[in-house]
């Protein structure tokens, strides 16, 4: 896909030619302009909730040994 765009090929192009629609190839051109990848970058918003879930479950832990479970976590 990254070749056809490299290859001056339209969005419209590339999708019929791969059988894709055209919002996953604009996506995924966009995500290789903006980030050189084509990865998924990790999602903030479910990390701040395993944050939240984590404190509200051990309330009564301290800092260190919060950080230690969420660095074990991953």
């Amino acid at each position: 896909m990254i070749g056809c765009h490299l290859c001056n090929k339209s969005i419209r192009e590339i999708s019929l030619l791969l059988n894709i629609p055209w919002s996953t190839v604009s996506g995924i051109i966009t995500k290789q302009k903006q980030l050189g990848t084509r990865a998924t970058q990790p999602q903030s918003e479910r990390d701040q909730g395993m944050l939240k879930c984590t404190v509200r479950r051990s309330r009564q832990l301290s800092a260190e040994s919060m950080a230690k479970d969420l660095q074990t976590s991953d």
